[in-house]
């Protein structure tokens, strides 16, 4: 294997597999990650930077950089990485803190979810090409953490986007645990489920999170830490939407937006969206459903479609 390992589709065996033989070569950290043709970098990095997180998070000059914690075995994993896109190779350029290089395997895994690299952008745009017709290389972002995309998911509730990240923004400068990095922008980790928990009331509402917010974001945390609701992919969809449903404070808008990015669902969709309503031409939530029957299994892929349309 080459020095800089090329890690393309993969199983997750596979990529275990690649990805030790990765680290046993690597020279600088750096491995790469393929997809399919055509993606549409702008679009991805564009969607990342409307709700970056100071200090979590950063979309600069084409590459994506954030801070990271991750659990295996127990044992908690804290860096950083920097994601990079090579459009003309077709390959992102993964760059990861020598900290995280012995969970790479799951790192591998997390940021090929994130950024949705394991789409068939032919299949997806055979079923939405007529009525999306210039949308062929959008893809759904994800998230490299479960939990933190629910609880931004909570944060963002009736509220604009921008108004969505200065909340997160807050939330993780009072909670969020201090990293050293040498990436300008990206100095704490996003914060865990206990700190969450044992956060109080007027603590939260100095940063301008409501009541209502407060109890969704607790129950959520709770939830996770108990082990009960898990916020990945290959998880029973509709099971984990019934249980986030039945949190207080999180209705079926952030329970599919939740399904959407986190669970990695291709047939996601939050009829609620007013956004995504606008850009259909309907009024409601049925209205919106009954409009995307002919785009199953991948109406997550025309929510995204449909929202890049208003811009």
């Amino acid at each position: 294997m080459s020095p800089m390992a090329n890690i393309n589709d993969t199983t997750e065996n596979d990529a275990c597999y690649l990805a030790l033989n990765a680290h046993d070569t690597r020279l600088d950290g750096c491995f790469f990650l393929g997809w399919r043709p055509p993606y549409d970098t702008a679009a991805m990095l564009g969607f990342l930077r409307q709700r970056a997180i100071p200090g979590l998070e950063c979309v600069e000059e084409g590459t994506y950089t954030r801070t990271l914690r991750l659990m295996q075995d127990s044992q908690e994993h804290c860096g950083w990485l920097s994601v990079a896109f090579d459009e003309a190779r077709a390959q992102a350029r993964v760059t990861i803190s020598d900290s995280l290089a012995v969970v790479l395997p799951t790192v591998i895994n997390r940021v090929r979810a994130a950024f949705d690299l394991d789409a068939d952008p032919l299949a997806i745009d055979a079923v939405l090409h007529s009525a999306f017709p210039s949308g062929a290389g959008l893809r759904v972002p994800g998230t490299v953490d479960g939990f933190e995309l629910a609880v931004r998911a909570v944060l963002g509730q009736q509220i604009t986007v921008a108004a969505a990240r200065t909340l997160g923004a807050r939330l993780v400068a009072a909670f969020g645990q201090p990293i050293t990095t040498p990436l300008a922008g990206t100095d704490r980790l996003f914060p865990t489920p206990a700190a969450l928990i044992a956060a109080s009331g007027d603590e939260l509402g100095r940063l301008g999170i409501t009541r209502q917010r407060q109890a969704a974001l607790k129950a959520l945390a709770e939830a996770v830490l108990e082990g009960g609701l898990i916020l990945s992919p290959g998880v029973d969809v509709a099971a984990t939407c019934a249980r986030l449903r039945a949190l207080p404070g999180i209705g079926d808008w952030t329970a599919q937006y939740i399904a959407l990015r986190a669970l990695r669902w291709p047939d996601a969709f939050p009829a609620g969206d007013v956004a995504l309503q606008k850009a259909l031409g309907v009024s409601s939530a049925q209205a919106a459903t009954q409009a995307a029957q002919g785009w199953r299994p991948w109406r997550g892929y025309a929510v995204l479609r449909a929202w890049q349309s208003l811009h």
